[in-house]
């Protein structure tokens, strides 16, 4: 038996709009350079991803990526410094729950180690 952490955000009409699958998204966005690779990566649609972004944005009310469109010299995202706060914030508030939960857990349930 085990207990696993989602953090999970929402808005103020009670709607996702941030977990992990956004902050894949988004790592991926930096690894790549490119919104359209990163949800390639994940096997998602484009459109999905770009709802998810978009969705995600209007939510914290702040532009995650900066997007450049194709062309000669090709498109794509990279994070805003906005963009690279969240993530670092996100990423180090699910990891101290991750650890909070295992600890709690070990507290509540000590025959199960």
């Amino acid at each position: 038996m085990r207990a696993i952490t989602r953090i999970v955000f929402l808005d103020d009409q009670d709607q996702k709009f941030f977990g992990e699958g956004p902050f894949r998204l988004l790592r991926g966005v930096e690894e790549t350079g490119s919104l359209r690779a990163a949800s390639m990566q994940m096997g998602m649609a484009y459109t999905k991803a770009l709802k998810l972004l978009k969705n995600a944005e209007n939510a914290l009310n702040c532009q995650l990526t900066m997007r450049t469109t194709g062309g000669r010299d090709g498109g794509g995202s990279r994070l805003t410094p906005e963009g690279e706060e969240w993530l670092r914030k996100y990423e180090a508030y699910r990891d101290a729950c991750v650890q909070a939960n295992s600890k709690l857990y070990l507290e509540f349930f000590p025959e199960e180690r």
